[in-house]
């Protein structure tokens, strides 16, 4: 959701910069605000341990993350990293929910964005249930695709490394089922970024 950045100080947010790297929240606490990037990027992710992440959601400028622990009054279900150096605004719970009542289109907002973000989820769930490689990754480009965010030539936004952090494979996975999805002319790279064909 993206409020105007005059609204969220007008209702007593704050801004704070976040180093890339930096943990925002920690799986597990208290929800307390509402978190809107005002600039950069956030990467919000789960681990089973020290050496498996998986990543939740990618969250850019004017988005916001967090939302349904802070709804539900639950812990936050993954912790949030700032992704690059980013500026993200900040709101108490309580300021927040007193910005929606005064602001009811703002709740509407937020309906259709915890729908769209179900149905991803739903697809991220099905990428994770394929078994082989070629499917975890095509199932990945195709929800890319379906939430229209491939460029028109297909350019795919995310490192080997996130790809493989979507889809629970290694990196090395990853960089050879590519090269075999380069054969099969299902993708191609140029200068080292994938294009979804």
């Amino acid at each position: 959701m993206n409020i105007e950045a005059d609204t969220l100080l007008a209702y007593g947010a704050t801004s704070k910069k976040w180093i890339k790297g930096e943990q925002i929240f920690t799986q597990g606490n208290e929800a307390r605000y509402y978190h809107q990037i005002a600039d950069g990027s956030v990467k919000m992710t789960t681990s089973a341990n020290l050496s498996k992440e998986f990543i939740q959601g990618l969250f850019f400028k004017g988005n916001s993350f967090g939302e349904p622990a802070l709804m539900i009054g639950k812990p936050y279900p993954a912790s949030a990293y700032a992704e690059t150096d980013s500026l993200i605004y900040r709101l108490s719970k309580e300021k927040f929910l007193i910005l929606l009542e005064d602001h009811p289109s703002y709740y509407k907002n937020l309906f259709f964005i915890f729908a769209e973000r179900l149905y991803c989820k739903t697809l991220a769930a099905n990428i994770l249930m394929n078994n082989s490689p070629e499917e975890k990754i095509i199932g990945l480009l195709e929800k890319l695709k379906i939430e229209k965010k491939l460029n028109e030539q297909g350019l795919v936004p995310y490192t080997r490394q996130q790809i493989a952090d979507f889809t629970g494979l290694r990196v090395e996975t990853v960089i050879r089922t590519l090269a075999k999805l380069v054969e099969k002319k299902q993708v191609v790279i140029i200068n080292h970024k994938v294009f979804y064909l």
